[in-house]
């Protein structure tokens, strides 16, 4: 396996050799793969009154693990080790309530709808009624978090995609998440059932229509009930990645967390025997994937 870790922040890991032998073994394709929140590695400095349980039942458990398949053919897999309940990757920079800082703060702060639910940069909650902290966060710490986590996460994310890009004139970027069976009541979807698969390119501004059109017909094509932007239209990094005008396309994948997890579980849910299969079919999306990859661009 070819994954570089950096200081137990974040992780990158190379395209491998192809399951068949196919020609694209280790080749690097024009596809990158995120995973922001599937990371579980608590920071020395989290200074949290929240249980351990709850924080890790926030995240996106082994979304990592069930798209690392992807780099079997020809796809860079980015994914972070710390959990977003201690800084979210996929939020603004400035989407940051003031309300949660001690002091006034010296840099842009823009809070958006995000903050408003305290999920946004800095989440005020592990999950509804259960506050992270039982005190005001001060600038200085803040800032190391956003100097330490945030930025590297990006910056490799952003590595990745222009590496990509300048290599073969076009890059596609799956953002890629896992959501409840029913939305939360800190979801805009609050108590609503959701599909296997939701595919969202913010109303088509991320990527061309076209290819998240693609994208949801391979995951119809394997069996799975699809959703086009709704409840999600796209989080900060396809929103700030994604220029299709440009060859930039870049694209967020929810998966409904009953197709592989046990929800009932406490703390970072157990994985049941439908992590085997989901695997195995995302595998199958991602070979889809790289012969469409294959087929839309030529090095350069």
């Amino acid at each position: 396996m070819s994954r570089q870790v950096t200081e137990g922040r974040f992780f990158v890991e190379a395209p491998q050799g192809d399951l068949n032998g196919a020609k694209r073994a280790g080749r690097r394709l024009p596809l990158v793969i995120d995973v922001p929140h599937s990371g579980h590695v608590l920071p020395p400095d989290f200074d949290t009154i929240a249980p351990t349980a709850a924080i890790l039942a926030c995240g996106d458990a082994y979304v990592d693990e069930l798209w690392s398949v992807a780099t079997r053919h020809g796809a860079t897999l980015v994914a972070a080790l710390f959990p977003r309940a201690y800084i979210d990757p996929n939020r603004a920079e400035h989407d940051l309530d003031p309300e949660l800082l001690a002091s006034l703060w010296p840099h842009d702060a823009r809070p958006q709808a995000y903050s408003e639910r305290g999920v946004g940069l800095l989440h005020r909650f592990a999950a509804p009624n259960v506050p992270l902290y039982d005190r005001r966060l001060t600038v200085p710490e803040v800032e190391r978090r956003i100097h330490d986590y945030y930025r590297p996460y990006r910056q490799a994310l952003r590595d990745a995609l222009d590496t990509a890009w300048q290599r073969h004139g076009v890059v596609w970027h799956l953002d890629c998440h896992s959501m409840r069976s029913r939305g939360g009541a800190l979801d805009p979807d609050a108590g609503m059932a959701r599909p296997d698969v939701l595919v969202s390119d913010g109303d088509g501004t991320t990527a061309d229509p076209a290819f998240s059109r693609w994208v949801m017909a391979e995951f119809t094509r394997l069996g799975f009930r699809v959703a086009y932007n709704t409840p999600y239209r796209g989080g900060d990094l396809v929103r700030h990645f994604g220029r299709p005008a440009e060859g930039r396309h870049s694209v967020q994948i929810e998966l409904n967390q009953a197709l592989y997890l046990d929800e009932s579980s406490v703390g970072r849910p157990g994985r049941h025997s439908g992590f085997s299969t989901l695997q195995s079919q995302l595998g199958q999306f991602a070979a889809r994937l790289a012969a469409y990859a294959e087929q839309h661009s030529e090095e350069v």
